[in-house]
């Protein structure tokens, strides 16, 4: 981990610590429901001040917390176009093996690239401070390996199209490379 990730994500360590207090609530709307308050927002003295937690303008976490969920939005560093398409395809590979993953969104919020939904039922199965280190583990290795796949795309041997982007192999090769760091994350729920 680099220095300047460190304080970053030290503050998104103690938030989500700080945030997951969180406690069997009944919906006060629906009788005999338990709806995780933050995706549903019927109620608002349930809702939490959500806290936003940036290490630029293009890197920032937002963690929404509730009585009984929490929802935790990342966006990842995008300094170019080509972090911009390895971050979609990387995020829209994981959303779309969301069952997987337990906490992942189908959906992520509105300016942001992959959410997170924590509730109060994950936190009695799960111990909550392995969910904390999924998360903090979870930035450090996307943040690892987009800027690892931006290098193999520079330092690849040209393979241009005529209208000067990557070629056909690099895309492949670099799905490929998405999926297998991707599926790396879905082993320990397996």
């Amino acid at each position: 981990m680099s220095q300047s990730l460190r304080p970053y994500l030290q503050a998104v360590r103690s938030s989500l610590t700080a945030a997951l207090c969180l406690s069997n609530f009944a919906s006060q709307t629906a009788e005999r429901h338990n709806v995780p308050e933050i995706e549903a927002q019927t109620s608002p003295e349930v809702l939490l001040t959500p806290l936003t937690i940036a290490r630029n303008e293009n890197e920032r976490v937002l963690i929404e917390p509730s009585i009984n969920s929490i929802r935790i939005s990342i966006r990842i560093k995008q300094a170019d176009e080509i972090e911009h398409i390895l971050v979609h395809k990387f995020t829209r590979f994981l959303t779309q093996r969301a069952e997987s993953f337990f906490i992942l969104r189908r959906k992520p919020i509105k300016g942001y690239d992959i959410s997170f939904l924590i509730t109060n039922f994950h936190t009695e199965e799960m111990l909550k401070h392995k969910l904390v280190d999924f998360i903090i583990q979870f930035m450090e290795e996307v943040d690892k390996e987009i800027s690892e796949m931006k290098l193999f795309v520079r330092f690849s041997p040209p393979n241009i199209t005529c209208n000067g982007g990557p070629g056909l192999t690099d895309i492949t090769q670099l799905n490929a490379r998405a999926r297998f760091v991707a599926e790396s994350f879905l082993t320990p729920f397996d």
